[in-house]
């Protein structure tokens, strides 16, 4: 239950006439933690490209603040990306409708609590709250969670168009346990799942409660999911506090008007 890891990419030449916004989000997409500082080398590994090309297209990232470099060397994302990356509508203004509900289940439960959209067949993290006392995860705003593994990721499954949920359902290796998901998503607007934890520390097994945030129309506007060690939360009690937040997420958007 842990975000995807960042693929190295085989360094060489770029594909030819790959344009140059195309490599610099290859640049960017390379840094996988909030914080994380890359130096070059790692840098243009990650993003498969040669240290020159790479080199040359971080300091053109620099001169416009999306890259900000430390004093030994390593790159890091700049300010200037936050800047422009909270003015997504699909991740902003869900949040700012969700978070007061976010606080409320964060203050009972002192656990993690997740916000997401869907993004092709990822989930996206806009927010997350997390108790200073509760088990470490992987989960960081802005990072991407497969659909089909996560429980945040199946009920936004369960809402996404048919073929997204068919090439999930194709790829899934237990297919069967992903379709009851889907099915229990649809049918009681909520869905629980308990898997190992991937971090060595903190407990051995991780429980996730989740349901889908949906407009007047039933459509998908993102999920809320609950995270907690698999003893440390009533799944019940989890399952009713998530599916009363994500309705009254929903009728909060509702109200509002079209900006």
């Amino acid at each position: 239950m842990s975000g995807t890891p960042v693929p190295t990419r085989r360094p060489g030449r770029p594909p030819h006439g790959e344009p140059i916004l195309e490599r610099a989000f290859r640049v960017l997409g390379a840094f996988a933690e909030a914080g994380e500082g890359l130096p070059l080398h790692t840098l243009a590994a990650r993003a498969g490209l040669p240290k020159s090309t790479t080199s040359r297209i971080a300091a053109q990232l620099m001169g416009v603040g999306a890259l900000e470099r430390l004093d030994n060397g390593d790159f890091v994302v700049g300010l200037r990306l936050l800047e422009i990356a909270s003015l997504a509508p699909r991740g902003h203004g869900l949040r700012a409708a969700a978070l007061p509900f976010m606080e409320d289940l964060h203050r009972v439960t002192r656990q993690h609590v997740l916000l997401a959209v869907r993004d092709g067949h990822e989930a996206v993290l806009v927010e997350r709250l997390s108790a200073r006392d509760a088990a470490a995860v992987k989960y960081r705003v802005g990072g991407r969670l497969p659909l089909a593994e996560t429980g945040i990721g199946v009920a936004l499954l369960a809402h996404a168009p048919e073929p997204v949920r068919d090439d999930a359902l194709a790829g899934a290796t237990d297919a069967g346990r992903l379709r009851r998901l889907i099915a229990t998503v649809r049918r009681e607007g909520v869905c629980a799942m308990t898997g190992p934890n991937p971090l060595r520390t903190g407990p051995t097994t991780m429980s996730t409660v989740a349901a889908p945030i949906l407009n007047r129309r039933g459509e998908s506007l993102g999920a809320l999911s609950l995270v907690a060690p698999a003893e440390g939360v009533t799944q019940v009690t989890a399952r009713v506090a998530l599916r009363t937040a994500s309705l009254a997420i929903s009728r909060t958007v509702g109200l509002r008007p079209a900006t």
